[in-house]
């Protein structure tokens, strides 16, 4: 099961730069984080569901690339995404 609306709302809420920003980099990459840490919490009761462990290496790939975009296009909100989040980059 995904983020509700409301844990997704509150997502937004801490990494949005102004009042409507709902799909910036830095945003998609916060709600991909969000539902990584949901996903491995189910995969550490649920071992062998192989579907979810499927969308969860989806979700890091995506956030990867997120990553990576933002990394060159703004490296200051790169870095301070990384500290918010808690991420292992440099």
């Amino acid at each position: 099961m995904a983020l509700t609306a409301k844990e997704k709302q509150k997502v937004i809420a801490n990494i949005r730069t102004h009042e409507k920003d709902t799909g910036s980099s830095a945003v998609q990459i916060a709600i991909l984080s969000a539902e990584i840490i949901r996903l491995t919490d189910h995969l550490k009761v649920h071992r062998k569901d192989n579907h979810s462990r499927r969308g969860l290496l989806t979700m890091v790939a995506q956030r990867k690339k997120l990553l990576g975009y933002l990394k060159d296009q703004n490296a200051r909100q790169y870095g301070s995404i990384i500290k918010k989040l808690g991420l292992k980059r440099s």
